[in-house]
């Protein structure tokens, strides 16, 4: 299944494409009389995309369109056109997704993206935190979005999660990590595995 878009104008865009439940973003950034398009997969799994452009008021390669890997959770060039001097580009595009993987599609160079979780991560480091290095070191170089808060750079919510603890549990006592996992506190989530394990729960 493809999508088409009519473009009118040199402006930074992004539009969607969809095979079944499978999600490219195109992207295009603008450099000195070109533009380059981009496929964005946040996918967790490899994706095979086809990219075909056509309209006027632009140059581009005359090679046949093909199926180009876009690794999961990656960004990778497409296609680069020439723009002709004192001209506004017009043009439409057809774009195909396949997660049948092709050993004929072209691989080219991606790069990593970061994309969210299933479930939003919210990191909570105590003052006295001796065991959030095992989590947040392997949080950070995943291909996961989360958000790292140092509880002595905000008093006020290290009283708010105290609330939600209790006296019995001092706050400045705790020498774990404390994650909000859509909205449910942990403090036993001391790694990055235990923690991908209890975001897949149902």
């Amino acid at each position: 299944m493809y999508k088409k878009v009519l473009f009118l104008a040199l402006l930074f865009t992004i539009v969607y494409g969809y095979t079944q439940e499978k999600k490219i973003k195109i992207i295009t950034e603008d450099i000195p009389n070109r533009i380059s398009f981009y496929a964005i997969n946040e996918n967790e799994q490899d994706l095979d995309v086809m990219f075909t452009l056509s309209g006027t008021n632009f140059r581009q390669s005359s090679a046949r369109p093909r199926y180009i890997r876009v690794p999961a959770t990656s960004k990778v060039h497409m296609k680069t056109i020439v723009l002709l001097r004192g001209k506004s580009p017009s043009y439409t595009y057809e774009l195909k997704v396949n997660d049948s993987l092709s050993t004929r599609a072209l691989v080219k160079e991606s790069e990593q993206i970061k994309i969210k979780p299933p479930k939003q991560i919210t990191v909570y480091v105590p003052n006295k935190c001796e065991q959030c290095d095992s989590l947040v070191i392997p949080l950070s170089e995943s291909k996961y979005l989360f958000n790292l808060i140092k509880l002595d750079e905000k008093p006020e919510l290290q009283e708010q999660l105290q609330v939600a603890f209790g006296k019995e549990t001092p706050i400045d006592s705790l020498n774990s990590p404390i994650v909000n996992l859509a909205g449910k506190l942990y403090t036993n989530l001391i790694t990055y595995q235990l923690l991908i394990e209890q975001m897949y729960k149902e």
